[in-house]
Formats: structure tokens, C-alpha cells, sequence
């Protein structure tokens, strides 16, 4: 069974999937849908919209992202950075001992399920500059604003 619930952000629609033991999918969307909630998308719902009104700076969600064992590697570091800290793909690679996987490390960020509570927004180039999105570029400068992390 998947269960469904939307929320209405400053950037657009969250999306939000569970498959009754724990979120599998948080994704930016142009509108809303039907809704069959649970407690996890109810939960999901309830810390974003925390997050967005700038009063929650980590999740306590039980998270199932669906991805290769490098990919979930990639994406329990992303869940360590911290609040308003901003990495990049060649010190993730670093980290998971492999200086050569930072285009690996990438590919993994583009692949991530559950958007803003893991963080794949806070990975930025080496250089400082905004590198890829899946939520769009516009988005990705907006939470790192939101978060004190990119000050423009």
C-alpha cells in the first residue's frame, strides 16, 4: 500500500510517499493531488512544515529510500551534514573512502527519493558555485538561503 499526503511550500508542493513502515518519497511537484495519509506522511507533513516556517532544523522521520548500496552510503552522509553546512561531492567521495567517486557521489545526489530531509540541496560545487538540482536550481538557492547557508 502507498500512502499520500501533499504540502504546500514557498517553493511548491511537496509530495510525500509511505509505504506504511516509513517514508519512501518526498518530491517537489507542480500542484497537489488526492491524499490517503498515514502517520509517517502525517509526520513527514508536520516537520516540513516546521522546517518551512523556520522553526525545525533536523527531521525524526523513519526513512526507506529505495537505491543501490552506494547510493544509500551516499545518502546516510548527506542525513550527518548539518543544518545550514554546505559540502561537496569530492569530500563526500573523500569520506566514503574513494577520492575518484565524487562523479559517482553526484550521480547518487541526483537519485535521492526524500528531498530536504536528506539534504541533497546543501552539496554545492567545490568552486562555491550551484551545481545540479533535481528540485530545480531556483529551489536549491532558496532552502540554502532559508537554511543560512548562501547568503545573497
Amino acid at each position: 500500500m502507498v500512502y499520500q499526503s501533499y504540502l504546500e511550500t514557498p517553493i511548491g508542493f511537496l509530495r510525500i510517499l509511505s509505504n506504511g513502515d516509513g517514508i519512501t518519497e518526498i518530491k517537489f511537484m507542480d500542484t497537489d493531488g488526492p491524499e490517503d495519509p498515514d502517520a509517517h506522511t502525517e509526520s513527514a507533513r508536520t516537520q516540513l512544515r516546521e522546517y518551512f516556517e523556520g522553526n525545525r532544523a533536523s527531521f525524526q522521520l523513519t526513512l526507506i529510500p529505495n537505491g543501490t548500496e552506494f547510493e544509500e552510503r551516499v545518502w546516510n552522509v548527506l542525513q550527518e551534514l548539518p543544518f545550514g553546512i554546505t559540502t561537496n561531492y569530492g569530500s563526500i567521495a573523500k569520506q566514503l573512502g574513494d577520492v575518484n567517486a565524487s562523479q559517482a557521489v553526484g550521480s547518487a545526489n541526483g537519485k535521492n527519493p526524500i528531498a530536504i530531509v536528506i539534504p541533497c540541496h546543501r552539496v554545492i560545487g567545490r568552486d562555491g558555485n550551484m551545481t545540479g538540482y533535481a528540485g530545480g536550481i531556483e529551489r536549491k538557492e532558496w532552502l540554502l538561503k532559508h537554511e543560512g547557508a548562501l547568503l545573497l
